[in-house]
């Protein structure tokens, strides 16, 4: 270790990056975690979590804390409002595959603080809040990363750098990797309020994806509050569905009540399908949001950041432990980026066109497809396996 500082820098504390840093420590390699803000963040991201994700925490000693603070959600739905009328997808049909037959909803922070005070307990792992991977170079032997934090700039020297450092990626860019996809043009609204709708719409879900009339909605529950996802109108300007009076307006059509919705939390985003045409090269490997973004319909996105740091952290500790060739580390890719552009970003494309349908006659074309799905459980075991994200991590796991 004398020429190396470290053996792996971590770009990006994210529950991706704290999760390869408690990986890789756990198998006796010395990490270095970088992350640009002073703390986690607990504002609004993802809160789904599906039945492989627990499963892998549950190898870590974390899947019954953080299922202790979500949510299960034993079936999700599509549904037509205000009618009621809709599809109900049961996970129990998933009881021989996976220890958590259902989803769990529970906020990202959650997850990430529970991997933080893991890693703080690892000898092996220096957590830098406050720095940020500014650029890296890398050679036979190693990389050396620029660090630049407030009070200094300095290089580490470590023979694997991982990038996780979400979709703005600085080491992304210094790899030179292009982000191809596309944005898509329409801006959605994500609110929270201690409404109980599931008091309000009979026989709703955790998680219910709803049409409406003109457009559609998504009603995700977690501890003490719904998140709720108002997709726009496109019959009126983006900027006019923003205020708050339009944003109670929409609460409103959901379920009305006399009073005004006690909003929380809000903020606009846009949705991204976008990845990178590799994962890494030499001792330099991205993950998460650094090498793919998709549609959150479905709630893919941090699962498969989560699945990334897991297959990632197995090939360098192959490489640094066990003696592997670098060459090792090219499996990564080879499993999980095909996987993310055909499972994660495909699937949540189909997800976002289907709730995207404005035609009612389609719409209720699409929803009795649906319900026969449901009630050929063949059919429906194959649908469940693949939306749990099941069925692309044994594909994944099959590429030698």
């Amino acid at each position: 270790m004398s020429k190396f500082d470290t053996e792996v820098v971590v770009a990006g504390g994210g529950p991706v990056g704290f999760m390869a840093a408690l990986l890789l420590a756990r198998a006796g390699i010395s990490v270095a975690l970088l992350e640009q803000e002073a703390a986690i963040s607990r504002d609004l991201r993802a809160s789904t979590f599906h039945p492989p994700t627990l499963d892998m925490l549950d190898t870590v000693g974390l899947g019954a804390q953080v299922v202790a603070e979500g949510i299960p959600c034993p079936h999700w739905q599509i549904r037509l409002h205000p009618t009621g009328e809709r599809a109900v997808f049961d996970l129990g049909i998933l009881s021989k595959d996976t220890k958590h037959p259902y989803r769990l909803q529970c906020e990202q922070w959650k997850l990430a603080v529970a991997i933080a005070d893991a890693v703080a307990a690892e000898r092996k792992v220096n957590v830098m809040f406050g720095a940020k991977a500014t650029g890296f170079r890398q050679d036979d032997d190693g990389v050396v990363v620029d660090v630049t934090s407030d009070t200094e700039t300095r290089q580490l020297r470590a023979k694997f750098l991982i990038g996780s450092d979400g979709a703005r990626s600085t080491i992304r860019d210094a790899l030179g990797l292009p982000f191809e996809g596309e944005t898509y043009p329409e801006t959605t609204l994500l609110a929270t309020t201690t409404v109980q709708f599931n008091e309000h719409l009979e026989g709703l879900s955790n998680v219910s994806y709803c049409w409406k009339a003109g457009g559609n909605f998504a009603l995700l529950r977690v501890p003490g509050r719904w998140r709720v996802s108002i997709y726009p109108r496109e019959d009126m300007p983006i900027d006019d569905q923003l205020t708050e009076e339009a944003i109670e307006a929409s609460l409103q059509q959901i379920v009305s009540r006399p009073e005004r919705y006690d909003i929380i939390e809000k903020r606009p985003y846009r949705v991204h399908q976008r990845i990178v045409p590799r994962y890494g090269e030499g001792r330099v490997w991205l993950a998460g949001d650094a090498a793919h973004l998709n549609s959150p319909t479905g709630g893919m996105g941090l699962n498969g950041g989560i699945h990334d740091a897991f297959e990632l952290s197995a090939a360098l500790i192959d490489v640094i432990v066990k003696g592997a060739d670098i060459g090792r580390i090219a499996l990564y890719d080879r499993r999980r980026r095909p996987m993310a552009r055909e499972q994660i970003l495909a699937q949540s494309d189909r997800n976002r066109a289907r709730m995207r349908e404005r035609d009612d006659t389609k719409r209720r074309e699409i929803l009795a497809g649906l319900q026969a799905l449901i009630r050929d459980r063949n059919q429906l075991y194959a649908y469940m396996l693949k939306t749990s994200m099941i069925e692309g991590l044994r594909q994944a796991a099959a590429v030698n």
